[in-house]
């Protein structure tokens, strides 16, 4: 059965992804079910390994650190909310945009970006870490779950979406030729860029708070969160401290979305952009904030860096997993056969490091913690 383009939204714009303009897949396949292209994809992501994983995966705070702080699991689900709010408004596929949200950080690794730095030094010689490459390398190679090929199969511009994420944090690919380098991706892949961004921005803010790590008198030097704090206290005189940090939160997420929106329009409507076409023709990111607001936005970034990400006892725990992971990376290096039996077997098609990497790659926070212990605790059973 082909894949149905009828059940696709008839209210797009001219200038959004369709699946009947997709490049397709790399494997031909017979469907059970006519869905959309991208609806498909974003199914096989949401029950793929790789997926469910994220739940015990780092965003700031390690996951055993408590129950209320963000996991990459619950951010990949805020990115996919305020992406498809924002797709609607601009008339964009909703569904290729939920399906990047969710598939942006499948290749992350455990301990957050201080895991990826760390691979990503071990593996120099061995073609490094970056886990834009490695999120594509997870739905291309490393999740088996089809008869026929390895990987999820996923659609061209879902894939391209993958590889050219781009963030403060990532750098998009140009290792493929496939997917055009040196040319934008869809506007529903640029508008990842920062709705990633909005989400961490903001919910970092909201755990930075619950941990005690910052607090509000800080933050009150940062003139977006002040204004936007200001107008929900003389909204709401008297309203609880706690509840006056969801409301601002919020606001400040509808703020950011709103000129994203207003801008990102405009600069579609001046660039006389109609089609995928013309996108790819006029090659100019068109996702973006106002000046104003990036300027006010940087200035939030730069709080949370400064207050948050190099707090002491973030610090700590980014030292431990350093060595955490080097002494895993290491061990598995010089005992090849510590690890299972379908990882060795894959050695001598992909070397053993780039495997090690991969394995490491996909451990959670509590997997690599009960690991090291198996591996270097003495009276720990393994």
């Amino acid at each position: 059965m082909r894949e149905g383009q009828m059940m696709e939204r008839n209210d797009l714009a001219g200038y959004a992804a369709r699946s009947d303009s997709s490049r397709g897949r790399k494997y031909q396949e017979e469907f059970r079910d006519n869905r959309p292209a991208y609806e498909r994809d974003r199914d096989r992501i949401i029950h793929c390994a790789a997926f469910r994983r994220l739940e015990y995966k780092t965003q700031v705070f390690v996951n055993h650190e408590g129950d209320y702080y963000r996991t990459r699991l619950t951010h990949s689900l805020e990115v996919a909310q305020i992406g498809k709010g924002i797709a609607r408004r601009l008339g964009l596929n909703e569904e290729l945009t939920e399906t990047l949200a969710l598939a942006h950080d499948l290749g992350h690794t455990p301990f957050g970006h201080t895991g990826e730095e760390v691979l990503n030094r071990l593996m120099e010689g061995f073609g490094g870490f970056e886990h834009n490459l490695q999120s594509l390398r997870v739905v291309d190679e490393l999740e088996e779950r089809y008869p026929n090929f390895n990987g999820l199969n996923l659609s061209w511009e879902v894939r391209e979406g993958i590889a050219k994420h781009s963030t403060p944090y990532d750098l998009p690919t140009t290792a493929f030729a496939e997917f055009l380098p040196g040319t934008v991706p869809t506007v529903e892949a640029q508008l990842i860029n920062l709705a990633d961004e909005i989400a961490y921005n903001n919910h970092d803010i909201d755990d930075g708070l619950k941990s005690g790590y910052v607090n509000l008198a800080q933050l009150r030097s940062v003139e977006l969160w002040e204004e936007v704090h200001e107008g929900i206290l003389c909204k709401y005189p008297g309203i609880d401290p706690d509840r006056a940090v969801c409301q601002t939160v919020s606001a400040l997420i509808g703020v950011l979305i709103t000129d994203l929106v207003a801008t990102t329009a405009a600069n579609i409507e001046n660039l006389k952009i109609g089609t995928q076409e013309d996108l790819r023709r006029v090659n100019l990111p068109v996702v973006a904030f106002s000046p104003e607001m990036a300027k006010r936005n940087a200035q939030l970034k730069r709080f949370l860096f400064q207050n948050l990400y190099r707090h002491y006892k973030v610090e700590r725990m980014r030292v431990k997993a350093e060595r955490y992971l080097a002494e895993l990376f290491e061990v598995y290096v010089k005992h090849p056969t510590l690890l299972p039996l379908r990882h060795q077997q894959k050695m001598e098609r992909e070397g053993r490091e780039r495997v090690i990497c991969d394995y490491i790659a996909g451990m959670t926070d509590r997997f690599a913690l009960d690991e090291f212990k198996r591996l270097f605790e003495p009276y720990e059973r393994v």
